[in-house]
């Protein structure tokens, strides 16, 4: 009887090990990839983005190559139909890389 308690005791020791291994390796991987405002598709934009669709992802795009490259997150809201609400929604999944003529 002893015996088959330690072997049930090792098992589950080891099946907790995984698990904590997992979470651990599940923690260190980051949510998403920052998005590019100057380089993502609207396609990408709009799967990405909450409160943003096609139209939406669209405009976006189009301001990128009437106006040239985003200077920051924030000129997102010179977009028509992007608002600071919308912005602050979204901060975190954006990122904006200056072309290397624009630096």
């Amino acid at each position: 009887m002893r015996h088959q308690y330690s072997l049930r005791r090792v098992i589950m020791l080891q099946g907790l090990k995984c698990c904590l291994l997992a979470l651990l390796l599940a923690l260190s991987l980051p949510a998403s990839a920052a998005l590019d405002l100057n380089s993502a598709t609207a396609e990408q934009l709009a799967e990405q983005l909450q409160g943003i669709g096609m139209a939406k992802a669209q405009e976006i795009v189009r301001y990128r190559q009437d106006n040239g490259p985003f200077a920051s997150v924030e000129q997102l809201v010179e977009v028509k139909g992007i608002g600071t609400v919308l912005l602050e929604k979204n901060r975190q999944h954006l990122t904006v890389e200056l072309p290397a003529a624009a630096k």
